[in-house]
């Protein structure tokens, strides 16, 4: 669990168990609002559930990312949680990949490219 900055522009975040993740995401979220260059990445290996107040702050993190024109990019999504956000439709609106490796090293090219 915790929040580490992976590169100068790329914070990776390994989510604790509800009910921390909340805390986690708000300290998050209080990060990039004052550092508006960073990319996130966030790590669910340890997360079995997601609460809605929880899905409102990840949310919340997306738009502040988005409006910075900033990437977010979940990873190690166990499925019960992936499912969750299927049900709520959300599963188009995050970008969901494998593992923290995929997840680095896409951010990383896409650095490199623009």
């Amino acid at each position: 669990m915790g929040i580490q900055r992976w590169s100068e522009n790329v914070i990776l975040v390994n989510l604790a168990p509800e009910p921390d993740l909340g805390e986690e995401i708000i300290s998050v979220c209080q990060t990039v609002s004052r550092e508006k260059e960073q990319d996130v990445v966030i790590d669910f290996s340890d997360v079995e559930i997601v609460t809605s107040s929880s899905i409102a702050k990840l949310l919340k993190l997306r738009k502040i990312l988005h409006d910075n024109q900033r990437k977010l990019v979940f990873c190690c999504v166990q499925p019960q949680t992936k499912n969750i956000f299927l049900v709520t439709g959300l599963d188009t609106v995050f970008t969901f990949v494998e593992d923290q490796f995929v997840a680095l090293a896409g951010l990383q090219m896409a650095q490199a490219e623009s």
